[in-house]
């Protein structure tokens, strides 16, 4: 076992990352800066104490940064670090993989019996 703890880079990898919304959530921040409601509603049907319990781990593992105006109402928002940036580059290939291959996940989720993850109610992914 290597100092780290860790095995591999990949087991480090998904350490940090582990989680149904973290991905979305840096493949989002990773477009631009977004407040939590911006973002609640481009990730569609995440609830919003998960996204807070995503963000603020995201936050404390160096990822994401949580700029708070301090105004009345409150105004936060949420950016990559540069670490969380370094991060995003590196799962470019897997988001243009997904782009490629949409239409036939779709469909093996489908034939599963999955439910699409899409914004929105949630539905039975369409073949």
């Amino acid at each position: 076992m290597e100092p780290s703890g860790y095995r591999c880079g990949m087991e480090a990898a998904v350490d940090l990352i582990a989680g149904k919304w973290k991905l979305l959530i840096l493949y989002h921040l990773g477009r631009e800066r977004l407040r939590f409601a911006a973002l609640r509603r481009v990730l569609g049907d995440v609830s919003e104490k998960v996204l807070a319990e995503q963000l603020k781990a995201m936050t404390a593992d160096g990822l994401v940064r949580r700029i708070d105006f301090r105004t009345v109402p409150p105004h936060v928002e949420y950016e990559l670090t540069e670490f969380g940036r370094d991060f995003c580059q590196s799962f470019s290939a897997v988001c243009e993989w997904g782009d490629k291959n949409m239409d036939r996940v779709a469909k093996i989720s489908s034939a599963k019996g999955r439910e699409d993850t899409r914004s929105g109610p949630k539905r039975k992914a369409e073949a």
